[in-house]
């Protein structure tokens, strides 16, 4: 296996865990806001949310790494 089928292989995996953090993310908003409404509830972050979003920041910062080294090594 070389480098750069194993860097592909890490960014389809990156990604399918990315679209599912997004997704559990998501939970609990309206229609309307999902397709560009406004959501008028300010509401901050605690617990289980904040450990989702910060999680979710650091795979796209990993995802974003690899997809820059994928791109070094072609």
């Amino acid at each position: 296996m070389q480098l750069r089928d194993f860097l592909a292989f890490a960014q389809i995996l990156i990604s399918s865990l990315l679209i599912v953090l997004v997704l559990m993310q998501v939970r609990g908003t309206g229609f309307g806001a999902a397709l560009g409404g406004q959501d008028y509830s300010f509401r901050t972050r605690r617990g289980m949310q904040r450990s989702l979003h910060r999680v979710t920041i650091a795979i796209v910062a990993i995802f974003l790494a690899i997809s820059a080294w994928s791109v070094a090594a072609s």
